[in-house]
Formats: C-alpha cells, structure tokens, sequence
C-alpha cells in the first residue's frame, strides 16, 4: 500500500516518486489551460471588462502567458462590495457548524486538487516543486485549523455569572461585516486561504484581491470556495491592478475590515486611514528583516544549511526568510566557509522540475532591487559569492539572479531594509549581547533564529528578541517554516499589527466583535 505524500516547508513524507510522477502531469495540463482569458466575479456572475487585461507571465519565462484576467475598475469595487453587504445576512445567518461544514469541504477540495494547485503556483510563483506542495498543504490545514478554532470555542457563545438570580448572561463573537482580503504573490494560495477562511468561518463576508502577479492562484480559490457551497454573496473575486483598484477596495466605505499581507509601507498607509467615524479592525502581517545568529558553541554545519535554506528557499521571497547573519567573531571563518559551500551546491533552474531548489524571483523589480543591494554591497563590503544574473540557456529566458553572500559592516542599511530577494547580510559581533543589540535594531520583529548549543543563550535569546517566530537550532530553515499549529506566525513592531499571528490559536476570534446579552427571566 502506497504511503499518502505529505508536504510541508521543511518536511517531506510518502512515496517522492509517485509525488514527481504526479506533480510531472499537472505541469502538464496547466500548460495545457495556458493562455486563456478570465473573468472575475462578482456576487457569482462572471465579469469581464474593456480594460487592459492583467497579463499573467511565468517569472520561470516570461515569453509564456500564463493567462489574461480581466481587469476591475473602481466601479466594480463598488459593485463587488455592495454585492458582499448583500450576502452578509445569509452567510452570517447561518449557523457556525455549517459554516464550518462548507469549509471544511474546500479543504478537501484542496487535498484533491493540491497537484494542480501546485503545479501552478510553481509556474506562475517560480516555487520548487517541495514548496509548491507545502503552500496547497498549508492552505487545506488553515481552513482546517480555523474551523477547529470555532469548534473548539463553540461557535464563541459562552455562558457567563449571574449578578441576580433572575438574569442570563451570555458573551458572543460576532462578525463584523464585510472584510476586504488583500493578498501577497509569495503563497498566493495559503495566505490567501488563510486570510479569507478566517474571516468566512467567523461569519463575515469577504472581497478578495489576489497579487497582480498570481490571479490565476486567486481564481482558483475562488473555484474552490465556489465548488464547496460558499454562497455568492460571501465571497467576491477582483483582478487588478494595485493603483487602479486596491486604495479603492480598503477605502471604500462598505468595508467593515481589512485583512492584508503586503509590504509595511503600503500597510501602514492602509492602518493610518482606514478608520474614520469608528476603529475598523484591520489585521496585518507586513513582512520582516529576520535575523540569524551564530554563537561559538553552535553546530556551524546546522547553522550553515539553516542558514541557506531559509535565506534562499522560494529565492528569499518569504516574510520570514533569514536576511542578516551575526556570527561569533571566533567562528566566522569556518561558518562562511560551510555557508558558502551549502550555497554553491544548490541546484537552479526551473523550480518546476524535479530537484531543482531555486528558482527565479518574480518580477523585473525584484531583479532592479536585487542590483541595487549587490551595487551597495559592493561599494560598503566584500560580495562572498553570486551577486550577478543567471545567464546561459534557460537562465535568459526569466527572471534569475543568483543566490548572493556579502560581508559587510554592521552600520550597513543592507541589514535595515527589507529587500525580499537573494541577498544575505552577514556580519561579525564580539558576543551574545552584541547579536541580540543587532538583531532588535530593525523596525520589523517577525522571525529570528539562533544556533547555540548553550540551553542559557537559547533562553536569553528568546526572551530579549524582538521577534514573534522564533527557533533555535534549526537546520531544515534558520528562521522560516511555520505551520498551522505549530508555529503561530505573529509579527511584532513594524512586521504586524495585532500581536495576535496567522496560524495561531487567536487568529479567528479577530474578525469578530463582542456582545454581551443579558435576558431578564422573571
């Protein structure tokens, strides 16, 4: 009997041959479906538009058009809103157990389609095919882990005291309204189905946006809602692009709450202008500068495969990928040495096919900020390795820049600024005191990792760190690989806005409001 495969970040169980035979037919067939123009709906109904389509092309080669999708305007902002005010009854009227009901069907749909769902996330992402695979797993386990959330709290209906013995009191969640869901291009599916799983299960109604650059993924959450009993009315899909529509989407004035995983500039635009007659819950995740540090006591080869496997792993285009490196003074030397060699051996490519572990990043301005590092770092320190395109074959055909190490002085802004490409800070500090001084002077504080075999340093970096994900000693990705669970995923200072994260256990009770009811039974 075949042994179900089972995806995660760092993890990987199952028959792998059966997964790459498997994973080889959906590239296939989403090839197939290539080049196709797409609607975007609105209260169930397809629309499309006169607009310039948004143009969906593989960052893998940019000659293949992935899709064409049709462009929203602000009118259809507003159309789609009034659309998700009209479904808020319905939806939320239900009760929470079918709610949770519909949902736990999507996440089934999920884990049936999760191959093609992959296949195309590593085509229209530039994910290798392991972390393609991880993002459809994670965004069935979500789901899953959200409505285990309501459950669990029984729909959060709770009795509470009675001052007199006449009276009943009893404490409630409830949904806000209409929530506008922005989303990200890094886990276009996972992210996405986090976000707006949460807020359907809580009894809201939802607007979604996906990334420009993955409206193909988008729609196909849509698909699978759909196809799971999500009614018209819950959940409304929009393509477009960001300064055409998406101020439109979180200003306008049906919108109960925002829920958006983007950059912290566009975050805290949208967290200083969203509320004006009243507070509008508005839930952020907004990326991170996350650190890794080194101690003299570490196992330098953990560290060093941590190290490049959370910093290069999806080409460093993740919110908790490790950036920065403060190593030891003492063990500098030979950590580079294996950093470099783990880094040189990584194998590059198409991330769609087998075995390849890095691919290319997504867009022509992820390669511009990419030059820009490489020059700084350049004129300010020494490049250890990369710090250039790919070129040669299939390299010239996307998007490729390769895996890059710099050495630089630690008043750099290298290790400041969040520039979500392959590009590594790594610095030198005297001790512990030092590395944790470093680490906690960015504006973000999402992820950060240590490696130490001095159970001490451990707890003092814990407790010291400005960070709300943090590991130790973890080889299979220094700082990155949370899940559902497992790892709540919160980000503090400028990397969120809630101190309450995606994948933890507070995570749905935020797209709800209190009520307390008090009935007289005299």
């Amino acid at each position: 009997m075949t042994t179900a495969t089972k995806i995660t970040y760092t993890s990987a169980s199952g028959d792998l041959d059966e997964f790459h035979r498997r994973f080889d037919e959906a590239v296939a067939q989403v090839r197939k479906t290539s080049g196709r123009l797409h609607p975007f709906y609105i209260d169930g109904q397809p629309i499309k538009t006169d607009e310039e389509p948004v143009v969906d092309r593989s960052p893998i080669d940019t000659s293949h058009i992935l899709g064409r999708f049709a462009a929203a305007t602000p009118s259809h902002v507003d159309a789609a809103v009034q659309a998700a005010r009209r479904g808020r009854a319905g939806w939320a009227g239900q009760s929470w157990q079918d709610r949770v009901g519909i949902l736990r069907r999507a996440a089934t749909i999920i884990r049936e389609r999760k191959y093609e769902l992959a296949a195309l996330m590593s085509l229209e992402v530039g994910k290798s095919r392991l972390e393609a695979m991880g993002d459809a797993e994670e965004s069935a386990d979500l789901i899953d882990y959200y409505c285990k959330q309501m459950e669990d709290a029984d729909g959060f209906v709770r009795a509470m005291a009675r001052i007199t013995p006449v009276e009943r009191n009893t404490d409630v969640l409830r949904p806000y309204g209409v929530f506008a869901c922005i989303a990200p291009f890094n886990f276009p599916l996972a992210l996405s189905a986090g976000m707006s799983s949460a807020a359907l299960v809580a009894g809201n109604t939802v607007v979604y946006k996906p990334a420009e650059d993955t409206p193909w993924t988008g729609l196909e959450l849509y698909h699978i809602y759909r196809d799971a009993g999500v009614s018209p009315g819950a959940f409304q899909i929009l393509f477009g692009r960001r300064e055409e529509i998406g101020d439109s989407l979180w200003q306008h004035p049906g919108i109960d709450g925002v829920v958006f995983t983007g950059s912290k500039a566009v975050g805290l635009r949208i967290h200083a202008r969203l509320s004006g007659r009243w507070i509008k819950p508005c839930l952020l995740e907004l990326g991170g500068k996350n650190a890794t540090v080194v101690l003299r006591s570490a196992d330098l080869d953990a560290a060093a495969e941590g190290v490049m496997r959370s910093a290069f792993s999806l080409q460093n285009q993740k919110c908790s990928a490790t950036s920065r490196v403060y190593v030891e003074q003492s063990v500098l030397t030979p950590f580079l040495e294996r950093l470099i060699e783990k880094t040189r051996a990584i194998r590059m490519g198409d991330p769609s096919e087998r075995d390849v572990f890095y691919g290319p990043v997504i867009n022509q301005r992820a390669v511009d900020r990419f030059e820009a590092a490489v020059a700084q770092a350049r004129k300010e320190g020494t490049i250890l390795l990369g710090g250039g395109r790919l070129t040669g074959g299939s390299f010239d055909r996307g998007y490729y820049v390769a895996p890059t190490l710099a050495r630089l002085p630690l008043e750099s802004t290298l290790y400041q600024d969040e520039l979500f490409v392959p590009f590594v800070a790594i610095g030198e500090v005297a001790d512990l005191d030092q590395a944790i001084r470093e680490t906690n002077r960015v504006e973000y504080g999402l992820t950060a990792g240590i490696f130490s075999a001095d159970p001490r340093d451990i707890a003092r970096f814990f407790d010291e760190v400005e960070a709300g994900v943090c590991y130790a000693n973890k080889r299979t990705g220094a700082t990155t690989g949370a899940w559902p669970g497992a790892q709540p995923f919160c980000g503090w200072k400028g990397s969120g806005s809630t101190g309450k994260g995606g994948c933890g256990p507070y995570y749905v009770a935020q797209f709800m409001r209190e009520q307390s009811r008090t009935v007289i039974e005299a």
